[in-house]
């Protein structure tokens, strides 16, 4: 698998590529069997100028209820952020039947499905690259792609032919990428950084509205 076109944009549910993940998705579907437990989709506006890519899905978040960022504390400060930026419309209730609809943006995960204790090995973000590449090959109004987390920032980098050594994550970077778009980055939402405050709300909403900011610029 070296180009994007010999992948859709989105994984099968059983996706089979990666052995530990299919054992942990086994697992969970054994001692869960009424949650989603497969590779979870993209969410959001196939017309999207702004894609938002995370790490992976969480074990009783996305891999439960089959939509990014929906039944844990992380998608609660991503969605209430998209929300005050004008990015969906409806009201999120942490339930993917709750109608929310995203305008304009997109969420997927750089791994799209949930690795044992929320982390997954190099080979497996190396092979999910190949739906990243054709995720944002899909996307034909894209400008601005935001990465939430180091993994997600460095595989995004890798997937625009972009060096990590040459663009290094941090909370706030931009970097132009060959192929016109910028990639910005943010610390993950997770709780772990939010408790320690090492991401705080502000933060994280600086950065959605460099986003917003550079949408506008770009696209006029």
């Amino acid at each position: 698998m070296t180009k994007a076109n010999k992948l859709p944009a989105e994984a099968p549910a059983d996706c089979d590529l990666c052995s530990r993940l299919v054992s942990y998705r086994s697992k969970n579907r054994l001692e869960h069997p009424g949650w989603f437990n497969g590779a979870v989709p993209s969410f959001g506006d196939e017309n999207a100028r702004l894609l938002i890519v995370g790490l992976a899905p969480g074990v009783s978040g996305a891999n439960k209820t089959g939509r990014p960022f929906t039944g844990d504390w992380a998608g609660d400060l991503l969605y209430a952020t998209i929300n005050k930026f004008g990015f969906s419309s409806g009201e999120y209730a942490a339930n993917p039947n709750d109608g929310l609809e995203l305008k304009d943006a997109m969420i997927t995960n750089a791994v799209r499905c949930v690795p044992p204790a929320n982390k997954p090995v190099g080979s497996e973000v190396n092979t999910c690259r190949e739906y990243l590449k054709a995720r944002i090959a899909a996307l034909k109004n894209l400008r601005i792609i935001l990465c939430l987390g180091k993994i997600s920032h460095d595989s995004t980098c890798r997937a625009l032919d972009m060096k990590v050594k040459e663009h290094p994550f941090g909370h706030g970077t931009e970097y132009n990428a060959p192929n016109g778009l910028i990639v910005i980055s943010s610390y993950h939402c997770s709780r772990y950084n939010t408790n320690t405050g090492r991401l705080t709300t502000e933060m994280f909403e600086d950065v959605f509205g460099r986003a917003r900011e550079l949408m506008e610029a770009v696209s006029a």
